[in-house]
């Protein structure tokens, strides 16, 4: 196995939906190929998602890497390899480096005014999912997770809150969240009517920064690859030194937070921008 020295090594950070997996959960070989060819030059291949703790663990065996520390929760959550776990194991243990979290009261009640017949969903720090409203199999089906009445997530302690309207297009949507005034949060509109909600300040960005300056990898050595409104500090944050990399399907504030495009996920983006790191 060739290994790149540590001074030359990158912090590549890969968004999981639409960018790793194609939108419907696939995997194409070609990127797992790329990401494992790429992590054997001894770079640091980690992932950057929205996702929770629980539906990010299964994409790192997927992709099958271990790396040292993982963005999750849109950066409400960073994990850290435990260091008890064996160097050459194939699932390692990981445990919470960092949890930023907020009182999602006061954002709740100002939402649900907006959108009173949506879901709505809050996650601790603990991994634990609490929903309310209508049904979602995805989230009927967490583990981690437990339908609830409305006012019980208002005492929770959250790492993010999760809006569904399944009834709005996503222009509509968009224009009732710009109506809002939402504040001391951050906050992200996905493709579908999907609002993700963090701590103020907190975005993927600020927890790879930090993650960069654990593992001691030069500014100007750092990748993301991502497709989403939730990406685009984080690209933004890449573009600045390093390679902000956009998905060919981005939107177009995607694309102009990033430095250089690729294919599409169903085109196997990912693979085509690693396959340009070389021994």
């Amino acid at each position: 196995m060739t290994a790149a020295h540590k001074a030359d090594r990158w912090l590549i950070a890969l968004d999981v939906d639409g960018t790793v997996l194609h939108e419907d959960g696939t995997l194409s070989d070609v990127v797992v190929e790329q990401v494992q060819r790429v992590r054997e030059l001894g770079h640091e291949v980690t992932l950057s998602t929205g996702r929770s703790v629980e539906m990010s663990l299964p994409i790192l065996d997927r992709l099958g890497i271990t790396p040292e520390y993982v963005v999750c929760a849109n950066g409400a959550i960073t994990l850290k390899r435990d260091p008890s776990t064996p160097t050459a194991a194939a699932s390692p243990k990981y445990v919470r480096e960092h949890v930023e979290t907020f009182n999602p009261e006061e954002v709740l009640t100002t939402v649900r005014g907006h959108l009173a017949s949506a879901r709505y969903a809050v996650e601790d720090a603990d991994g634990l999912f609490l929903f309310s409203g209508g049904s979602l199999p995805e989230w009927d089906s967490a583990v981690n997770g437990r339908r609830v009445e409305f006012e019980e997530l208002l005492h929770v302690r959250a790492t993010r809150v999760v809006v569904i309207s399944p009834e709005h297009a996503i222009e509509d949507f968009l224009a009732v969240v710009e109506k809002m005034g939402l504040h001391r949060v951050s906050y992200n509109v996905g493709w579908t009517a999907w609002l993700d909600i963090a701590p103020d300040g907190v975005n993927k960005a600020v927890a790879l920064e930090r993650v960069r300056r654990l593992l001691k990898i030069p500014r100007e050595r750092v990748m993301a690859i991502g497709d989403g409104r939730n990406d685009i500090e984080m690209l933004e944050w890449a573009t600045a030194s390093g390679r902000g990399v956009a998905m060919g399907q981005s939107p177009e504030e995607v694309r102009a937070a990033a430095a250089e495009l690729t294919g599409t996920d169903i085109e196997d983006g990912v693979a085509q921008i690693l396959s340009t790191f070389q021994d």
